[in-house]
């Protein structure tokens, strides 16, 4: 089948400035030129002006759960395919399916759905990466809103079972603190799987000690993770850091926020980004199924395993009330948030939803950023970064506006 030519017109957000006035031309799944000026008409099929608004990458999700009702964790090609495509519709091209804390054969269920549906957008509507492997292994004091029971510590005999999938597995997220978590951690790396540490009460001295055993990720920034308060419950002097104070302190370490302006105020994404930097912070939906529906009771996890939630004026909380229960925004809010609170430029906050994400895993030869030789993921954005069209490996999706006004 001959291959469509397209040739998109306008302002570009490229990964270091937005050229105002440029064009992207592509070929079939892939970007074959980037430049200024309106580009070569007479050499496109199909030409696409954004007019005032933007021609951005796609969007990679390194920390997500589900939405439209689905979470990955109910374990079927079903759910995974309607989440998927939900977040399509906020711009989110490429993701990591997250599990969360639950037994060993749901967690085996998933990681089969995904390698079946893996890196077929045809599918699934958004480019399944692989699995994010998050949780069982978790501090209970640092377990937020994952289910309580089946929190354990990690055992060679049952990771291993895990592990099989490592074609599959992306990254793994542990708490480095636990007993076994450096055998699970080594594992890991020898099977090429990225480790990274969340859910966990350690402290610094541990932090640097899982560096050693190949960690070079921190799971949500400031979310339920230890910090120098926390760990003077159990020493007062001297005061020591935690999870926290490591991960802005050690270059080694890249890291992600939940931009979505109820999770962290505007002066703690400031620090996140002064420490790190667009290259090594990520920006993240942490999104759970309750996305794009209205407020009420939910699940997180499984529906008939997980943990119950309750969304109430657009924020998910626990049942309680006295904590939150992960997000439910996509990808676009958390761009919009971030560039309202921060004031940084709006190329570097879609960098750090797409190039940065995808250097993180190991993609970017591949994803994040308009370049030749690229996928041919792209969002289309009007002027106030809201979607109005998704392509995705040079296809354009049936994507409607969910119609989120702009946060502030």
């Amino acid at each position: 089948m001959q291959e469509i030519r397209r040739l998109f017109r306008g302002r570009l957000i490229l990964a270091d400035e937005v050229l105002e006035e440029g064009h992207v031309l592509t070929a079939g799944a892939r970007i074959e030129a980037v430049g200024a000026g309106p580009g070569p008409t007479a050499e496109a099929d199909e030409v696409v002006d954004s007019g005032q608004g933007y021609i951005a990458p796609g969007f990679v999700d390194l920390h997500v759960h589900g939405g439209d009702g689905a979470d990955f964790m109910d374990g079927s090609e079903s759910a995974i395919v309607t989440a998927c495509r939900a977040h399509a519709r906020h711009g989110t091209t490429s993701l990591l399916v997250t599990t969360c804390v639950a037994w060993k054969e749901r967690i085996l269920e998933v990681l089969r759905c995904c390698r079946r549906l893996r890196n077929q957008p045809e599918k699934t509507g958004s480019r399944v990466l692989g699995v994010h492997l998050y949780g069982p292994y978790f501090a209970a004091e640092a377990r937020g809103c994952h289910p309580a029971r089946p929190l354990r510590q990690p055992q060679p005999q049952e990771y291993a079972e895990f592990l099989e999938f490592a074609d599959t597995i992306v990254t793994a997220s542990i708490a480095p603190e636990l007993p076994g978590a450096e055998a699970f951690a080594r594992a890991c790396r020898e099977r090429k799987i990225r480790l990274n540490i969340g859910h966990s009460q350690a402290t610094a001295e541990q932090v640097a000690q899982a560096i050693r055993w190949g960690a070079r990720h921190v799971d949500h920034l400031y979310c339920a993770m230890s910090d120098k308060t926390k760990l003077r419950r159990s020493q007062s002097w001297p005061m020591r850091g935690g999870v926290l104070e490591a991960t802005l302190l050690y270059d080694e370490l890249t890291t992600e926020v939940i931009a979505d302006g109820v999770h962290l105020s505007a002066d703690l994404l400031l620090l996140a980004w002064k420490c790190k930097g667009c290259d090594r912070l990520a920006l993240v939906t942490d999104c759970n199924r309750a996305l794009d529906l209205p407020d009420g009771q939910y699940v997180f996890g499984p529906q008939d395993e997980g943990e119950p939630f309750q969304v109430r004026c657009g924020i998910a909380l626990t049942l309680d009330g006295q904590g939150l229960a992960s997000s439910v925004r996509g990808m676009d809010w958390m761009v919009r948030t971030f560039h309202q609170l921060t004031g940084r430029p709006i190329w570097e906050v879609v960098r750090m939803a797409s190039l940065t994400p995808a250097r993180i895993i190991g993609w970017e030869n591949q994803l994040g950023s308009l370049e030749p030789g690229k996928l041919a993921d792209i969002v289309i954005l009007d002027p106030q970064l809201q979607v109005r069209q998704v392509y995705l490996g040079g296809q354009p999706l049936s994507t409607i506006p969910c119609g989120h006004a702009s946060p502030g």
